[in-house]
């Protein structure tokens, strides 16, 4: 337990470090998820049991792209079931359609210390760059 929290402890002082080197004014949560919406959307705002539709793209701090989602192939999920990372479910309720936003997780709230086992390196803080096209 003193281990992780320490982790913890010490991406969130990664990330502040990063987002005051971007200039970037983000929010965080109780549960240390990273958020700025940049363009604000005028849809419908994210809710539990709402089906989410959103372009995205994956990258780490230093700017390696890990995943995107092509136009013709994005992701989709009904809030508070699961399924995803708990930080973009996280994000999800804090956006409405037409949002753009960025959000930085923690392993925590992203892919763990495994990561994706593909595409996504084990441990890794990760910005995810959104888009949402709808919420249903």
């Amino acid at each position: 337990m003193n281990i992780n929290r320490y982790l913890v402890k010490r991406q969130q002082e990664i990330i502040a470090a990063f987002v005051e080197r971007t200039g970037w004014e983000m929010n965080t949560t109780k549960t240390g998820l990273w958020y700025m919406i940049y363009e604000n959307g005028t849809g419908e705002k994210g809710g539990k049991d709402k089906i989410i539709t959103l372009d995205y793209s994956i990258s780490l701090l230093d700017g390696t792209v890990c995943d995107t989602s092509a136009e013709e192939n994005p992701k989709s999920f009904r809030i508070g079931h699961g399924g995803v990372e708990p930080g973009l479910e996280e994000g999800a309720l804090l956006l409405r359609e037409g949002d753009k936003a960025r959000l930085i997780m923690s392993p925590h709230l992203a892919h763990g210390n495994f990561g994706d086992r593909d595409k996504i390196p084990p441990g890794e803080i990760l910005l995810y760059d959104v888009y949402v096209k709808s919420v249903q």
